[in-house]
């Protein structure tokens, strides 16, 4: 049985990896209802999970699922504690928290660009997570982790990708950064920080007329010093004339 499932999970980790760029780690997203079958299956996520998958893993979760938990009270307080030693990925639902099941979603919109793993046992989430391509569904059946095949509507976009009638996010991707490298398109960053470092500081000619204001206020201090000079010498040639005047 190991053999056959081991199987299955590398045909199915080979078809994401190859038509939607998953790779490891695997970012695999949990709500509460998957935390709570794993604390009753007696399941270690965190060893079972890398195995089951063979490479690496990150458990991640949500603020809305938390805070989804934590209102539940005590009877989902163990699956609150493994969803607290999980990572807490940033959701637009910053002011207004929403459902777990919810938040999940719109972690996964436009095509799941961060190839994220859904977690649960929610078969509602679930119906609507196979309705998005791309995203592949975890759950919890007699105490075992099983990796779902791809989705009828996931298998369908491959097929679309491959006849050429669509093109996937990861295809979109690649092509952008071939683009950029190439130089057929300019990175709007770079034109940012090229408008920034025109903007410099004051003008240097406001500060050449600051200086010659200076210089206009010394002038008459020095002009005042000359006079005075000239006006000492007057007088000791008076004296010297007069000293004369006497002695003749």
């Amino acid at each position: 049985m190991k053999i056959t499932r081991q199987k299955h999970v590398k045909k199915h980790l080979g078809f994401f990896r190859n038509n939607f760029g998953v790779r490891e780690p695997y970012q695999i997203l949990l709500d509460g209802t998957f935390c709570q079958a794993a604390l009753r299956g007696r399941i270690q996520l965190r060893e079972q999970l890398p195995r089951y998958l063979m490479g690496e893993t990150q458990l991640c979760t949500t603020r809305c699922v938390l805070k989804e938990l934590e209102t539940l009270g005590k009877d989902l307080y163990g699956a609150k504690l493994i969803a607290q030693k999980c990572q807490v990925r940033n959701c637009p639902h910053f002011k207004n928290a929403v459902s777990g099941s919810e938040c999940l979603l719109s972690m996964v919109e436009e095509g799941n660009p961060h190839h994220y793993f859904v977690a649960t046992q929610d078969q509602n989430l679930s119906m609507k997570v196979k309705k998005k391509p791309g995203v592949p569904l975890m759950f919890i059946i007699q105490n075992t982790i099983v990796l779902d095949k791809p989705s009828p509507k996931t298998v369908a976009f491959v097929k679309a990708v491959e006849s050429g009638q669509l093109v996937s996010v990861h295809e979109k991707q690649s092509i952008k950064q071939l683009k950029e490298e190439q130089g057929l398109v300019k990175n709007p960053e770079k034109r940012r920080r090229k408008k920034h470092k025109k903007i410099s500081g004051p003008n240097p000619l406001s500060c050449l007329k600051k200086k010659k204001k200076a210089q206009d206020t010394k002038s008459p201090a020095s002009e005042k010093k000359r006079k005075r000079k000239r006006i000492r010498n007057r007088s000791t040639s008076k004296v010297l004339s007069e000293k004369q005047n006497d002695k003749e």
